[in-house]
Parts: C-alpha cells; structure tokens; sequence
C-alpha cells in the first residue's frame, strides 16, 4: 500500500473519529465530515496529478458526486414534503387516527417498530424515517427514552426494506443481477420482522411508563387534502415507476414535488409554499455528503476490496454474516456491487443471507444507514456514542435475524 493510501486512510479514520467525538471536541458532525471528506479528495487529486491520473480521478468523483447528488436531490423532495405535512398537522392527525389516547411506553416502541418497518417495506427508507420520527416528536416522550424509539425506527426501515425490490437499493440490485427471485425475497419478512419485534423486547427494559397521546385539532384546508394525496400518490408512482418503466425514484419524486408547488400555487396563491424547502434540516444534507465523501474515498482506494478475501477465507454464510457487519461503516451499496462483480459463486439461500445482512448490517452504527444519519441530524440527543451504547441489543436482533433466514429458508426450501 502507497504512503498515500495510508494518508487518505488516515484522513477518512479521523473524518469518523471526529463523528464519533462529537460531544468531546464540539464541532458539528455535518461541519467536521464535510471538511475531512474535502480535504480527503483534494489530497487525492494533488497526489493524481503527481503521478498524470487527474483525468480517472475527476471520472471517480464525478461519478461519487453523482450518487451524493441522487440521494441529496431524493432526500430533499422528501423532506419538504413531509415539512408541509407536518406543518400543517397531517402527521400529527395520522398519528391520532393510529395511536390510542393513552398507550404504554413499551406498546409504543412495538407499534413504531411496526409502522417503520411495513411503511419502509411499501415507500423507501428516507420516507419511511422522516415520518416515524416526525410521530415521535410530536408525542410527549423524555428525550433519553426517545433515543431507543430513533434506534428501533432506524433498524426497522432497514429491516423493512429487504423483503421487497422497492424497499432498499442493494435488494433491488441483488434483484437485478438474477441472483435472486421476488419469490424467493418474500421468504425474508417472517425473519426480519421477528428481528424487529427482538429488537424491541430487548429495548423495552425500564420503559414502564405511559404516554398521553394529545394532539391538537387541526382544520385541514383543500391544498392540504390535495398535497396530502399528492404525497400518497407520489410514493406508489415512485415504486411502479422503477418497477415498470425504470424511471429513477429521484426523478419521480422531484416530480411530485413539482406537481405540490404547482397545485399549491393554482389552488391557494397565499400560500408560502417554498417556504417550507428553508424548514429542511441542512445540516442533514451537509452530513450525508461528508460522509458519502469519506467513504467515497475508502472505494477508490481500494479498501473495499479488501473485504472480497473475506469469500476466500471463510465459510459462505460467515463471510455474507460478516459483510452484513462491515456494512455498518462502509456504504451498502457499493460493498454490495463488489461483491456482485467478483464473481462469487453462492447458493440462493447464501444470496439471500447475504440480502438480509448488507441491507440490516447497516443499522449496527448510526452512520452506517441514511435512516441512521437522518435520525442523528432531527434528534440532537441521539450523537454516535449514545447510539453505540445500544450496540449489544442491536447485534443480538441482526444475528438472530440472520439466523432465522439461514434456518427459515432451509425449512421452506426442502
């Protein structure tokens, strides 16, 4: 390895040492990975130029900047949707329609469990996230408690996901690669949803109070009603589009937010609709890109290909088990395209293993998942430490998770 690789290595390691020492150093997480994402490419192209290789790296930039921009562009159509709705108290009258008046701390962790999971399962994870949480902030619950209700949303949306092509990107591309059937995914939501309901049993312990659910009434007006089916709408055409006609999700849904700010201009001229694109919280945005920065850098040198070695050292469904951990620090997606362009030879219930682990391993850490850094940018509370101290119930739901697919699968399939 190059004494720039190890530099660039060292870089992207205080890049997420500094997420981690948040609290300690009092720098916000969005301001330090931006810098140290920043700094990590730049030393890159200095060092491309030294050696006439400016041109393949501004290629792996652009192409790193390109899935920055997707995934920004996506999250910025939702985000202002659902600062509309819940401005207008459409999620709070969701909420009160769903939630009895009065339910216990523990029935709420199962129902939020629940709710992120099958709404993740039937829109996306971004969406998914920034509704459950909006639930939960608006409900009277301690901020401490509030952490364990942020980290089991956050492993539900993932958890949701895996079962179908449209609930996470590296379904979809496991999907599309022939490895997998639609039949076979389907095989997967009996075990992650047992994962999810552990995981809630296990974060139930000292929640023994109860939870007032008040909420306030709200006149909804006709823009409202219409954005609100817009929002609806916009989510099922997001995933018929992709299946159907591969429309990107991105481009539909920066349609049905440009079908909102035509509907709101047509039927309420009053209304301050791009108002509430300044309610989204930048800093999540600035966060995602510094992350995506470092570990953008961690692919172009190589460092994910180191993990490939893993298929040749050990055992298939150990190695899928373990993938499905070291996702939680490095992105999902391309540890999973890797592993699709080595030409690995697995079984389908390895695939499928492997499907389940890429696509939950992620919620283990609080950056190894969007819904994770969504999660931290809307709760101040919720920092990497705090959210590491739930560690061991995390790891426990993912691998009795995993085990129950490897056990399930083979009880189906013979």
């Amino acid at each position: 390895m190059s004494a720039v690789s190890i530099l660039l290595i060292i870089i992207v390691s205080i890049g997420f040492l500094s997420i981690i020492a948040e609290d300690l150093i009092k720098v916000n997480k969005a301001k330090s990975t931006l810098f140290w994402g920043t700094l990590a490419w730049i030393v890159y192209f200095i060092s491309s130029s030294g050696s006439g290789h400016t041109e393949a790296a501004s290629e792996a930039l652009n192409e790193n900047l390109l899935d920055i921009a997707t995934l920004w562009l996506f999250l910025f159509s939702a985000m202002t949707f659902v600062a509309y709705l819940s401005e207008k108290g459409v999620i709070e009258i969701i909420a009160g329609f769903l939630l009895p008046k009065q339910l216990s701390e523990k029935g709420l962790l199962f129902f939020i469990g629940t709710f992120s999971f099958i709404f993740s399962s039937l829109a996306d994870n971004i969406t998914a996230t920034l509704v459950s949480l909006t639930i939960l902030l608006g409900l009277n619950i301690d901020r401490d408690k509030l952490i364990k209700y942020a980290i089991v949303v956050i492993y539900g949306v993932n958890a949701g996901g895996v079962s179908l092509i449209t609930g996470d990107v590296t379904t979809l591309m496991i999907f599309l690669a022939d490895k997998v059937s639609i039949s076979d995914l389907l095989m997967l939501v009996l075990p992650a949803f047992t994962s999810v309901i552990l995981l809630c049993i296990l974060m139930s312990f000292g929640m023994n109070g109860r939870i007032d659910v008040t909420t306030q009434k709200h006149t909804l007006s006709s823009v409202d009603t219409v954005i609100s089916a817009l929002f609806f709408f916009t989510i099922i055409g997001v995933i018929f589009g992709n299946v159907f006609f591969s429309i990107p999700p991105v481009l539909s849904f920066l349609f049905g937010l440009s079908v909102m700010f035509m509907v709101a201009r047509v039927l309420d001229r009053d209304e301050p609709i791009l108002d509430y694109v300044r309610k989204i919280e930048f800093d999540t945005l600035l966060f995602f890109l510094g992350v995506l920065l470092l570990v953008g850098m961690l692919k172009e040198i190589g460092v994910l290909e180191l993990f490939l070695e893993a298929y040749k050292q050990t055992p298939t469904l150990i190695a899928n088990y373990v993938v499905g951990i070291t996702s939680a620090l490095f992105d999902n997606v391309p540890l999973t395209s890797a592993i699709l362009k080595s030409g690995i030879d697995m079984a389908n219930n390895e695939w499928l293993a492997l499907t389940f682990s890429v696509g939950v391993g992620g919620a283990l850490l609080a950056i190894g998942s969007a819904a994770g850094v969504i999660a931290m940018s809307k709760i101040p509370e919720l920092t990497f430490m705090r959210y590491l101290r739930f560690f061991p119930q995390l790891f426990i739901a993912y691998t009795a998770g995993y085990a129950l697919v490897v056990l399930f699968i083979q009880v189906m399939t013979n």
